[in-house]
Parts: C-alpha cells; sequence; structure tokens
C-alpha cells in the first residue's frame, strides 16, 4: 500500500465493500425465501442484513481508526497481510468460527454438532450465546480499555484534545504500571457488584484479559524486535499483525452479541456483519493512503475516547442491558466532535498562518 498520499476516489476505496454489500444483500435475500418461503420474510431478512452491516459500521469506525493508526508504521507488504488474511479473520473467523466455538465450549458439543444446533434449533443456540455474554464483555472490555489507557497514559504524547484530562494522564504516565492498576481497581469494583457465580466468572474472565493484552504487547515487541535485528525493513511485522487481530477480535465482541438480539440465524449474523467488515477495511485504506491521521490531529483521540466508552459500557453490560445503537451512537459522536474539533484547528492555523503572511501579527 503505497505511504504517499493516495488520490484514489471515495468509491474508488469502497467499489468492494459495495460489491460485497450486492452479493451479502443477494445472498440474504434468498436465504430468508428458503427459509420462510414468503416475500415478507424474504425482505425481512435482507432488512436485518442492512441493519446488521449499519450496526458494524457504526460500532466498528473506531476499530478503523486504530488499525489505520499502527497500519502506518507497518511495512506495505505487512498492511497488505492484514489486509487480505487479516479481513478472512475477521471476517470468518470472528462472525462465524467464534459464535461457533462459544457453542461448542459452553454445551460441551462438537463443531459439526454446533453448525446443527445454529441451523436447527436457533433459539437454543441464541440462549447459549446469551449466556456467554458475561465472559465476554469481562474479557473484552478489559484488553479494550488497556488499548484506551494506554494511548492516554503515555509521557510522549505531546498533542492533546481534552487538554486538562490528557496532560493530567500524561503527567502520570511515568508511574509504571499505572494503567494496570486503574484497570484492576475497576475489576475488583465490578466483581463485588456482582453476585456469586457471576462475580468470579467475571474477575477470572476479566484477568484473562488483562493477561492477554499484556501477552500481545510482550510478543509483539519480541517479534520486531527480532525482525529489527534481521532487517531494518522488516519493522511493524508480525507482532504489530497479532495486535491488530486480537483488538478486532475484542472489538467484535460486542457487535456478535449484539446482533443476536435481531436474529437467532447464525447465516443471517454472518452476512450482516461480514458486509460491514469489509467497510471497515475500505475506511482503514483510507485512513491510512489518505494520510487522514496527519490531516485531523484529534480524530485519533476522539477513537481512543471510543474505545475508553465502549469498554465501560462492556463492563456495565454485565449488570444491565445497553442497546447496541446507544453503543454505535456514542462511538460515532465522540469521533464526529473530534473530527470538527480537527477542522477547527486547521481552520484556525491557516487564519493564523494568512495574517503571518499579511504582517498583520
Amino acid at each position: 500500500m503505497n505511504q504517499a498520499q493516495s488520490h484514489t476516489s471515495l468509491f474508488g476505496y469502497l467499489k468492494w465493500s459495495i460489491i460485497v454489500t450486492v452479493v451479502g444483500l443477494l445472498l440474504g435475500g434468498i436465504l430468508g425465501w428458503q427459509t420462510t418461503g414468503t416475500v415478507s420474510g424474504m425482505l425481512t431478512v435482507f432488512f436485518i442484513c442492512a441493519v446488521l452491516a449499519v450496526l458494524e459500521i457504526s460500532l466498528s469506525f473506531d476499530n478503523a481508526i486504530v488499525n489505520a493508526n499502527k497500519l502506518k508504521d507497518m511495512t506495505p507488504v505487512w498492511q497488505q497481510r492484514f489486509l487480505t488474511w487479516g479481513i478472512l479473520i475477521a471476517v470468518f473467523g470472528m462472525r462465524i468460527v467464534f459464535p461457533l466455538l462459544i457453542v461448542v465450549i459452553a454445551a460441551g458439543i462438537g463443531p459439526i454438532d454446533a453448525i446443527v444446533l445454529a441451523a436447527a434449533q436457533p433459539d437454543e443456540y441464541a440462549r447459549i450465546m446469551h449466556d456467554a455474554h458475561l465472559p465476554i464483555a469481562a474479557f473484552g472490555g478489559t484488553f479494550l480499555m488497556m488499548v484506551g489507557l494506554t494511548y492516554f497514559f503515555n509521557h510522549e504524547k505531546d498533542i492533546h484534545w481534552v487538554v486538562v484530562l490528557e496532560k493530567y494522564m500524561s503527567r502520570y504516565a511515568t508511574i509504571k504500571g499505572v494503567e494496570i492498576a486503574f484497570v484492576l481497581a475497576l475489576i475488583l469494583i465490578f466483581s463485588n457488584i456482582l453476585d456469586g457465580e457471576d462475580s468470579y466468572t467475571f474477575l477470572t474472565s476479566a484477568i484473562y484479559g488483562l493477561i492477554t493484552f499484556l501477552a500481545v504487547e510482550l510478543l509483539g515487541g519480541l517479534l520486531d524486535a527480532s525482525q529489527r535485528a534481521m532487517s531494518e525493513a522488516a519493522r511493524g511485522g508480525l507482532g504489530a499483525f497479532i495486535y491488530l487481530e486480537v483488538l478486532d477480535a475484542s472489538f467484535s465482541f460486542d457487535g456478535v452479541i449484539g446482533a443476536f438480539a435481531l436474529t437467532q440465524n447464525l447465516f443471517i449474523i454472518a452476512i450482516g456483519l461480514g458486509i460491514g467488515a469489509m467497510y471497515v477495511r475500505s475506511m482503514t485504506i483510507m485512513l491510512v493512503e489518505k494520510q487522514t491521521l496527519t490531516h485531523y490531529r484529534y480524530l485519533e483521540h476522539g477513537a481512543f475516547y471510543a474505545i475508553l466508552i465502549l469498554s465501560v459500557i462492556m463492563y456495565v453490560q454485565t449488570l444491565y442491558h445497553i442497546p447496541e445503537v446507544i453503543t454505535g451512537l456514542g462511538g460515532a459522536s465522540l469521533i464526529g466532535l473530534s473530527l470538527w474539533s480537527s477542522i477547527r484547528h486547521n481552520r484556525q492555523e491557516r487564519v493564523q498562518k494568512t495574517d503571518w503572511a499579511s504582517g498583520e501579527i
């Protein structure tokens, strides 16, 4: 992927996503007709697939920004590997294999039996998925919270959007492990609020989420350091790839679980979320090639605030149900606000440069 700023049109970036959308919606319509035998049933499935795609896009736009932030430092070879292999893992792994794996583990059945259960008894399949929401929310929420806090607890970070808060976090970033201590304290608070088995499940799953983040960070550092020792050109390779895959998985948890509120059919969910995942890939490519994060200085901040909000929502969802539309709109609003702040900053800079050039300052 060319690091020079691209002149590709918006349609050029979205071309494959649009093709996948058309094919996916057609498959959804065919599936609706085969399962219901009615036009209304076909249109209902068609509509659900479209809604799931929009849900996935709204929940994952911050994912695209974070991906772009990491990808811009990777070599073109590893960028391309992530955008090909990575998207296959994201679509087929997280949207199809992951829900099946949950049922395999929770119900103690084989993968084939899980597929049969999804096709023949979708209500029972959905029940098992919903019962698994607590450990998933604890694991994914913890991982995402560490991602967000690590970005802000950085003493080298010198660009601040919410100045007072971010300067405060940057100042205390020199205290080793401060973000880990914060997350552990939050884990203890929520595990104490929950009762009985739920408390133990939350605590265990959250700790696994924390360990996974630290392990991915360690492994990524070791792999990238090893690659730098072999060749300077290999920087930002396998370690960054693994980090992005785990990050994408954490982002996907909420969308996969939330999809069962609309339908219990695994195949409809896979179509809808797969369409959304393609748009996330297209947005990631556009953000990197257009160097959007460079032009809009606060956009990245908005994405990481959205990550923190999502992680907190995932924690709160272990106590109360929060509609996915609130989650999606919350993240989108933060990103939109950060974009507006970036545009306003750029406008002010242009005015100041004009004043300097005219000798008014």
